[in-house]
């Protein structure tokens, strides 16, 4: 009898359970994260009659919700605390938008989370207890009651429109990850809606009753260090679960064809490019190499380590200076954390690996 059930099968059975119940388990965690939001109305908006000393709303929203989602609550406090009769009545929400206090648009289809890490990397702060401190900072955002910038806006500030780019990014996620969309265009419309309801009931158990039917299902097969090819056959740029002797699990994280991923640099542009869960070498494609290759001036390969002495059996490579961090789920995450973990445990609910890179301040 195991911690998870007695186990007829094989020892590798009993490995993919333990394994399938730590990604479930990470997942959980990654879906309970928050932030703290500090909403502000503008008061050069407040209608006559507001009660300006209460015109501010905080929460602690879900990480994987979205702006559009928070609106009812918030206006049923503004409607309940804020506001009078008249100026409920004559308030219309879909003129409703948000900035940041810095004067910053905020993006509706990014995930809340993300849009807090993304702004946290811009503060002045470096890995350490200063993160941690900053971390539990509210981000101030200012709603504007009237006259929303459509022209800069990328979509309606409206729950429908972050439907429709959520559901966008999940079959863009799928066509990175399977290599087509058949996983996602095959679910049926209930399906596919159970997915949205998910997000916006934050309802964990029904959101991943559909989405464990598009994601990598487990982290069980991880590869370890390839050995010699057989000669009879070529092994160039074939993981060794390529191998008809050793048929890989179909939906394991480290058999997808990438791992969707988007890296996020600090006042930069947004790099996204394939991300394939093994090197050419069979080894795992680690989060130092995906940060060495894509912003090599941040993050320089680390030299290597000195060969074992009889003084030093295990020397480690020399200490250098951290030059910038990276964020995925506002969790700074280690360099030798695997690509195809973190897309099976860490990714957002629209499937995406988001790392958000800050600079290390002194």
């Amino acid at each position: 009898m195991s911690q998870y059930g007695t186990t007829r099968g094989p020892p590798q059975a009993a490995k993919d359970r333990t394994t399938d119940y730590h990604t479930a388990l990470f997942r959980r965690l990654s879906w309970e994260g928050t932030v703290p939001l500090e909403i502000r109305v503008d008061p050069n908006e407040l209608p006559a009659n507001s009660d300006r000393g209460l015109a501010c709303y905080f929460v602690q929203a879900p990480r994987v919700s979205y702006l559009p989602l928070l609106m009812p609550e918030i206006r049923r406090f503004l409607m309940d605390v804020v506001f009078d009769e008249a100026a409920s009545k004559s308030l219309k929400e879909e003129d409703w938008w948000f900035e940041i206090d810095d004067g910053t648009l905020l993006k509706w289809h990014w995930p809340i989370g993300l849009i807090y890490d993304n702004h946290t990397i811009l503060t002045t702060i470096r890995p350490g207890p200063s993160l941690a401190t900053t971390s539990t900072t509210p981000l101030r955002l200012i709603l504007h009651l009237a006259s929303p910038p459509t022209d800069k806006l990328l979509l309606a500030a409206n729950a429908e429109a972050c439907k429709q780019a959520f559901m966008g990014q999940l079959k863009e996620a799928d066509f990175i990850r399977w290599g087509n969309t058949k996983r996602m265009t095959g679910l049926r419309k209930a399906d596919q809606d159970g997915l949205w309801e998910g997000i916006k009931e934050h309802n964990f158990e029904e959101y991943w009753r559909v989405a464990s039917k598009v994601t990598p299902t487990t982290t069980a097969n991880r590869p370890q260090s390839p050995g010699p090819p057989p000669s009879s056959v070529s092994m160039h740029g074939r993981p060794p679960s390529a191998d008809t002797s050793a048929p890989p699990e179909r939906d394991g994280a480290y058999n997808v064809r990438s791992v969707p991923v988007r890296l996020y640099l600090p006042d930069g542009p947004v790099i996204q490019d394939l991300v394939p869960p093994l090197l050419e070498d069979g080894s795992p494609h680690t989060l130092a190499h995906f940060l060495n290759t894509h912003a090599p001036l941040l993050f320089p390969p680390q030299p290597p380590a000195p060969p074992p002495s009889r003084t030093n059996p295990n020397p480690r490579p020399p200490s250098h200076q951290e030059l910038a961090y990276p964020l995925v789920q506002g969790i700074l995450a280690p360099l030798d954390s695997e690509m195809a973990w973190l897309g099976a445990c860490l990714a957002g609910a629209d499937g995406w690996v988001n790392v958000c890179v800050g600079i290390s301040r002194k």
